[in-house]
């Protein structure tokens, strides 16, 4: 018999391909295990109000090929505040919740942290495309908005090579420039500019005036969105210097948070929404469900929001050497 008898889970910040496979894993690990789920609507902003509603194992069919989240999501500033805080856990614990799984990426997790300072248990769910958890080697939704990306930069590439042009590709991703980097290298793009590492306009121009030079039919860069050089003016510097490719700026934007999740991204939500229910019925809360060496792994919250560093010289070096 389990010791826990009734749970929430909510989704949080950003949407994810592969939040709804987490949802409907959750709610049916708990069924198994003779545990009442019930929903959060619209994230922490739905905790404060009470908005819940019963997940049972008909609630959650037909969603696992579903993109976003089925109990919407939304951004709640005011989640920083303790007296907002102790609002929250004050309806979970009028709604007898014993147990509570947050999805979501680096914000959701600090939110869930601190309740479970508060004295409620807690374990979250690796879910963002940003990739932005520490210790946690993937998170959902990652390999769906990489082959996102991927499709949207194969198809410029076919335009591109057959106008002679380059063009300058934003992708999101917030702080972190996994996404650029990753989408970069996978779609044979000329240079990936991330927030992890600084670049000069000027070096990139000539190295696309090298690259027109040696040949190439086209030059492709990938501007992860946090870079502290902004696509739109990268694009202009291209714009305004005489000789090489004629540039093209295009943005890739939320197109990248839906659609339906990867066959990775349903497998790896469903084990890591199952794994939370398992985690609370033991009494382990303070913790992510994560991702590391192929299996799902348990990470303490505080390490689990650590400042992290995905994209590694290495992987840069590399990126260079392919590029070429």
């Amino acid at each position: 018999m389990a010791t826990v008898k009734r749970i929430a889970v909510l989704t949080s910040g950003g949407d994810a391909p592969g939040m709804n496979a987490a949802i409907r894993a959750v709610a049916r690990t708990a069924s198994a295990r003779g545990i009442e789920t019930v929903g959060v609507l619209d994230g922490y902003a739905g905790l404060l109000d009470g908005r819940f509603r019963p997940l049972d194992n008909r609630a959650v069919g037909g969603i696992l090929q579903r993109g976003g989240t089925m109990l919407g999501s939304a951004r709640c500033p005011s989640f920083h505040t303790r007296e907002v805080q102790q609002q929250a856990l004050t309806h979970l614990e009028t709604a007898g919740i014993e147990g509570l799984i947050v999805i979501g990426g680096n914000g959701s997790q600090q939110g869930a942290r601190a309740l479970q300072q508060l004295g409620c248990p807690v374990v979250g769910v690796a879910s963002t495309i940003d990739n932005d958890l520490a210790e946690t080697e993937t998170t959902i939704g990652v390999d769906t908005a990489l082959n996102t990306a991927i499709g949207y930069i194969d198809r410029l590439k076919d335009t591109a090579s057959s106008h002679h042009r380059a063009f300058i590709v934003e992708v999101m991703g917030r702080c972190s420039g996994y996404l650029a980097l990753m989408a970069a290298m996978a779609s044979g793009a000329e240079l990936a500019v991330v927030p992890e590492q600084d670049m000069l306009p000027e070096s990139i121009v000539a190295d696309m005036l090298d690259a027109y030079a040696r040949g190439k039919p086209h030059y492709i860069v990938v501007v992860a969105e946090g870079a502290s050089l902004k696509a739109q003016e990268l694009a202009k510097h291209f714009q305004g210097h005489p000789g090489g490719f004629e540039a093209r700026l295009s943005i890739v934007g939320h197109v990248q948070r839906g659609g339906s999740p990867s066959l990775f991204d349903r497998i790896l939500a469903s084990q890591l929404g199952a794994a939370a229910v398992d985690s609370l019925a033991k009494g382990r809360g303070g913790i992510l469900t994560g991702w590391v060496k192929g299996q799902v792994t348990e990470i303490p919250l505080e390490k689990a929001i650590a400042p992290c560093q995905k994209v590694t010289p290495e992987l840069l070096a590399l990126a260079g050497v392919l590029a070429r």
